[in-house]
């Protein structure tokens, strides 16, 4: 099959083109005939040497994917041969075939394109899991989400509003505000606007969550709430920070965060049925959808990950397979 892999450690060009083997899928697998594959900052990171996949997962990049179902491993039940599905993958999703468990795999919503529904798995199996089991976000609740313009950011404004928060969203530019205030929220350009003075203006957040770390951890703590909480999932500026503690003691606040590729089977396959209950009937409502800003040919990965690592994006950054 046609796959584009991690030639060595490097910069975008580290992406090449390659003929790979078609994995076969093991116990409680299926097999996907990639149609769209999603393009994430884990998959950057990889690239550059710096976020191996778990033991036994493909080497090849792509945590997310959408097409239809090719082959069933041994033991599964719930899916047939050609089903349209979207997945959270182990790795893999950069080429024709990919497998992965078939609990981590989700029906496409009825309507939605395969194109969008390859956006789904990794950003919204993010969001979920930090913003409402680990943040525990509530109705009438201050949320807070840094890169608000962003594929997590603007998938997290509208879980958020559909949830029946009040959204507030960081972006570095006026066209990536608009956007973010197009879903909902009260957008912040921090170039021009500290956004600890604007959620202290408004009794502070009850939960941020936060992908930029570094001197955002700090200023984080001051924009919380009393009792609030900051949910951390990347360090695009820093993992270390010098905090207070006494702060957090008496102002009760929580510091969490985690990322998704190391958790367990089980962990994965129990926040897809909470997204299957909780999240597709929204989708499929028209209260949430992917924002889409660009889609490339597989074999111009590279591209695609020139592109997000510009920061110019608005939404999500797909690879056309086939």
């Amino acid at each position: 099959m046609r796959a584009m892999h991690i030639a060595a450690p490097g910069g975008p060009e580290a992406l090449q083109p390659t003929d790979w083997p078609v994995p076969e899928p093991g116990a409680g697998q299926i097999l996907i005939r990639i149609a769209w594959a999603g393009v994430n900052r884990p998959d950057a990171l990889q690239r550059a040497g710096a976020y191996d996949p778990p033991p036994g997962a493909s080497p090849l990049p792509g945590l997310e994917a959408a097409g239809h179902v090719a082959a069933l491993g041994p033991g599964v039940t719930g899916w047939e041969l050609g089903d349209p599905v979207c997945a959270l993958l182990p790795g893999g999703g950069y080429a024709e075939y990919a497998v992965t468990s078939a609990a981590h795999a989700l029906p496409v919503p009825q309507g939605m394109a395969l194109r969008e529904a390859a956006c789904l798995p990794e950003t919204l199996f993010t969001v979920w899991s930090n913003v409402v089991t680990r943040g525990g976000l509530r109705a009438g609740e201050r949320f807070l989400v840094h890169g608000g313009s962003s594929g997590i950011g603007t998938t997290a404004i509208q879980l958020a509003r559909a949830l029946g928060a009040r959204v507030f969203a960081t972006a570095g530019s006026p066209a990536k505000c608009a956007a973010c205030a197009e879903l909902g929220a009260t957008a912040i350009n921090y170039r021009e606007e500290d956004f600890v003075e604007v959620l202290r203006a408004e009794d502070g957040a009850d939960l941020i969550l936060d992908m930029v770390g570094g001197s955002y951890i700090p200023r984080n703590l001051r924009a919380l709430a009393d009792d609030g909480r900051l949910v951390m999932i990347a360090f695009l500026e820093g993992r270390t920070a010098e905090v207070n503690f006494a702060q957090i003691m008496a102002r009760r606040l929580t510091v969490t965060g985690s990322t998704l590729r190391p958790q367990s089977e089980l962990a994965k396959a129990r926040i897809a049925a909470d997204l299957r209950t909780q999240v597709w009937p929204l989708i499929e409502a028209g209260r949430l959808s992917p924002v889409m800003d660009s889609e490339f040919p597989l074999d111009r990965a590279a591209e695609a990950h020139a592109r997000m690592e510009s920061s110019g994006h608005i939404g999500k950054i797909v690879l056309k397979v086939a």
